[in-house]
């Protein structure tokens, strides 16, 4: 009896010490997933996926990450998130490593979320109802929701651009009416910002929309440091775009 009492007693402690180690492995994941994350700013999540177009990633990840260089504002934290803890392959042959599994990590809350366009976009991606579902939780606390290129059409999907004024990719604007028949899709602009909205024509024109949001945060002289760091003329009135009131 005595015997069976001490093996029971073993087993229990060896069940708690899995338990204890499985707790230090989870805490240290997050930890290490959480080490770029500074508390004070806003957090910027980029949603990512196989096929990301690169320059609707890397342009407004760009703009938003040299905010830490710019003294006496509230800067970002820009990381990535995705379905897989797996490196994506972007439709230009670019490996990156998600610095978040939104299937199953714990996510810092995100203030802007940032879905560049990706290849697969206007077809199989919108099939992906776990993501969908993943913008409209985000949606519900972010201060912004943000798309270049054909990414409107993931915020489209998950209804949240209904009421709302948008644009996309300049040759996909028709297909997106199509699909979206009771939409307010502009030509013309290369973005448009309504309400906590705002969706660009991507491409190089990412570089635009993502400094507009910064000068609306941070007022024109930061958004032109940002721009003169990177090479780029700035000038809002010289831009194509719309805003909602």
């Amino acid at each position: 009896m005595k015997n069976a009492f001490v093996i029971v007693l073993i087993l229990i402690l060896g069940c708690q010490s899995k338990k204890t180690d499985i707790k230090h492995e989870v805490l240290t994941q997050k930890v290490d997933k959480y080490k770029n994350i500074v508390s004070g700013r806003y957090n910027v999540a980029f949603l990512i996926m196989d096929g990301t177009y690169n320059t609707e990633l890397t342009a407004p990840f760009d703009i938003f990450q040299h905010t830490i260089f710019r003294e006496n504002i509230k800067a970002m934290n820009v990381f990535t998130v995705a379905n897989t803890d797996e490196p994506i392959t972007t439709f230009e042959g670019m490996k990156i490593t998600p610095d978040f599994n939104y299937t199953k990590d714990v996510l810092p809350k995100i203030d802007i979320l940032v879905i560049p366009s990706a290849e697969h976009h206007l077809d199989t991606d919108l099939e992906d109802e776990a993501m969908i579902r993943f913008v409209q939780k985000v949606d519900k606390e972010a201060t912004f929701m943000t798309s270049h290129c054909d990414g409107a059409f993931v915020l489209a999907k998950a209804g949240l651009l209904k009421g709302k004024v948008s644009t996309t990719f300049p040759s996909d604007i028709d297909k997106m009416r199509v699909s979206f028949p009771d939409l307010d899709i502009r030509k013309d602009v290369l973005f448009v910002h309504d309400d906590k909205y705002i969706t660009s024509a991507g491409g190089a024109k990412s570089f635009e929309a993502a400094l507009y949001l910064t000068e609306y945060l941070y007022g024109v002289d930061i958004a032109k440091s940002l721009a003169k760091g990177l090479v780029i003329d700035w000038d809002l009135e010289e831009i194509p775009h719309l805003v909602v009131k």
